[in-house]
This record gives structure tokens, C-alpha cells and sequence, in this order.
């Protein structure tokens, strides 16, 4: 038997679609659900797949989406960030670990990967198109970064690439600001390769349409729908091109092209995961995650205002400096009254 025998078509993934047909690989995030955002799972098994087609030698290209309309994928999963790695926040680095694989799965595949971006590309999912050779967004799309608005860091590709692709300013502007990057400005600022066609009305395309329309598409109102098939035949356009080229030359010219993003990513990619594993126990990401499963506004004036007046903001509760005269525990928040341990009223300081 052979130690790189493929896995079978349609291999059954949790949380992934993996097809192989006519010598194209489509991966899908399928989580819908959850906008497509990424499990830990899922991390495991989106590498596993890209692994699988780099190695399959009947596979010609790669195209990677995500399921349904409304999102290529937004990232790590909130809700799992949450239950999961808010109880054990050091494990968040074995998580950094997945997502580390996964990117890297893209970045060495010997296959040329093209994003077919059918929504939202937000946070890793803008990191993950970056890591792909090309891309192809649908018309009521958009790309954009948010770590700065939810208490992180886009240091998992995006603050390394996003200067290479879009040039020094605009990608402060993304990282910093966060602001959404509609289809056509993404084109124009290269994010993408090629923009294609999506939001219809009573079945005919609409050139240009407004952020509106495409919610009206998206939500399926008063005759205005999404319609991925020129997307799609656009995709198609791009694997027949692949298809008419060497696989071996198309593999080194990879290699080749990829020396820049890979020297930035390896020159930083260890440092980001040590401190965003860090960053995770702060007060920083659990207010954005808070305020994002509680849909409310984050609260970043609060936030300022502990720096401002040197209130510990690195501490929710003020810094462990307190200790109980009755029980004698230690390390008790500054901002407590009572002890924890044993009810009894702290001293004023």
C-alpha cells in the first residue's frame, strides 16, 4: 500500500465538504450556521484536506469556500472562544497551533488554491483568502479585518500580508480602523483577482449594486436574490487556465512567488502565537467577546478610562494584592469587599 494514497472522494469531514472531481478539489467551511466562522475541528480538518490535495495526483487545482450565501468565513467560532478556551486560556496556544497548520496548509499546498469568496470574508477569513494564490469574490461581498474591534490581533496573516498586497497605508487603514472593503474596492486595491456578478432582481443581474440591494438579495425581498453562477464560471475560468499548465513548473513557481510571505510569516508567526495566547487572559478579548454574545456595544471608553486613571486594566477585578485577615487567603482582587474563600469583610485599604 502506498503511504500517500488518497483519501476517498467525498471524505466524510464534520465540519468541512471535501469533493474531488474532474481533477478539482473543493473544500468547504461548512458551518453556515455560524457564518462559517472555524472550529478547532474544523482547523483540523480544513489542513487535513488541503494536505490531501496537495498530494492527490489527479487534482489539478484547489478552490476553497464556504457554504451557502452569506459567508466565505469569519474567522475563529466566538461562541467556542468562549466556553472553551475562556475556561482554559492555555490552551488557546494548542489552538494557535491548528490554525498555524491550517494557514500553512494553504501556503504549501503544490496545488494552486483559488478562494471563491460567495460572502463575508472577515478576521481569519481574510487571513485565509490572503493565504490563497488567487482569488474571486462575488459582487455582494466584502473583506475586512477586525481584531482591533474585538480585542485582538490580526498577526495570523493579515498584519503580515495585507502590506504586501495593499501597500503600507491601506493596510494600517484595514488593521487599525477595520473597516469593511466592498467587492470593487478590493479589486481595485488587489485583494482580489476578478469580481463577479451576484445580486439579481426578478433574475437579472444588477451591475453595482448598493449595500442595500444585496441585503435585500441576501434576505430574499421583494424579488431581489443571490446568484452564484457567474462565480462560479468564473472559478471554472480560472482551474480550465490551471489545468493547461505543468503541475511541476505550477508547483516551484508557487514556491518561488510564496518567499515573501514567507519570510514575514515565519519571522513572526511564533511571536504572534505566544502573545495572542497571552493577550486571550486579559480584559481586552473577553469585553469584545462578551459584548459580542450579548449583542451589545463593546465598551471601549470604559476600557480607556482604566488606563487613563492607572485602575489595573489588565485585571477585571483590580490587581491581586488583597488577602483575608480571617481565612488568610491571598491574592484576592483589589476592587473586593468580602473574601471569596470565606464571606468575611476585607479591610479598606
Amino acid at each position: 500500500m502506498r503511504e500517500f494514497t488518497p483519501l476517498t472522494d467525498g471524505a466524510d469531514f464534520k465540519e468541512v465538504l471535501y469533493d474531488k472531481k474532474d481533477g478539482v478539489a473543493t473544500i468547504t467551511i461548512n458551518r453556515p450556521q455560524n457564518h462559517n466562522a472555524y472550529s478547532t475541528r474544523a482547523l483540523r480538518e480544513l489542513a487535513r484536506a488541503f494536505e490531501d490535495a496537495g498530494w492527490d495526483d489527479r487534482v489539478a487545482a484547489v478552490v476553497y469556500t464556504g457554504a451557502g450565501e452569506r459567508a466565505f468565513c469569519t474567522g475563529g467560532d466566538v461562541k467556542e472562544y468562549a466556553e472553551v478556551y475562556v475556561q482554559r486560556p492555555r490552551d488557546y496556544w494548542k489552538y494557535m497551533s491548528c490554525f498555524r497548520a491550517y494557514i500553512e496548509s494553504i501556503m504549501h499546498c503544490p496545488k494552486p488554491v483559488i478562494a471563491r469568496i460567495n460572502g463575508i470574508a472577515a478576521g481569519g477569513g481574510n487571513e485565509s483568502q490572503l493565504a490563497c494564490d488567487l482569488a474571486v469574490i462575488a459582487e455582494h461581498a466584502w473583506v475586512g479585518q477586525v481584531g482591533t474591534s474585538v480585542g485582538s490581533v490580526a498577526c495570523g496573516g493579515a498584519t503580515q500580508w495585507l502590506p504586501l498586497v495593499v501597500g503600507d497605508r491601506r493596510a494600517r487603514e484595514m488593521l487599525m480602523m477595520n473597516p469593511r472593503i466592498p467587492a470593487r474596492k478590493a479589486l481595485e486595491w488587489g485583494l482580489v483577482n476578478a469580481v463577479a456578478p451576484s445580486v439579481t432582481r426578478a433574475g437579472q443581474f444588477v451591475d453595482n449594486p448598493t449595500d442595500e440591494q444585496a441585503k435585500l438579495a441576501l434576505d430574499r425581498k421583494d424579488g431581489w436574490a443571490i446568484d452564484l453562477s457567474r462565480l462560479d464560471a468564473k472559478v471554472a475560468e480560472y482551474v480550465k487556465n490551471l489545468k493547461e499548465k505543468f503541475p511541476e513548473c505550477l508547483r516551484y513557481t508557487k514556491i518561488q512567488t510564496n518567499q515573501n510571505k514567507e519570510a514575514v510569516w515565519h519571522a513572526t508567526v511564533g511571536h504572534a502565537q505566544d502573545w495572542l495566547a497571552l493577550h486571550f487572559t486579559s480584559p481586552e478579548p473577553q469585553e469584545g467577546m462578551r459584548a459580542f454574545a450579548e449583542k451589545r456595544k463593546t465598551n471601549y471608553a470604559g476600557m480607556r478610562a482604566k488606563w487613563a486613571e492607572d485602575a489595573s486594566p489588565e485585571y477585571p477585578f483590580g490587581p491581586p494584592v488583597g488577602a483575608c485577615p480571617k481565612c488568610n487567603a491571598k491574592g484576592i482582587p483589589g476592587q473586593f469587599k468580602f473574601c471569596g474563600v470565606c464571606g468575611h469583610e476585607l479591610p479598606r485599604t
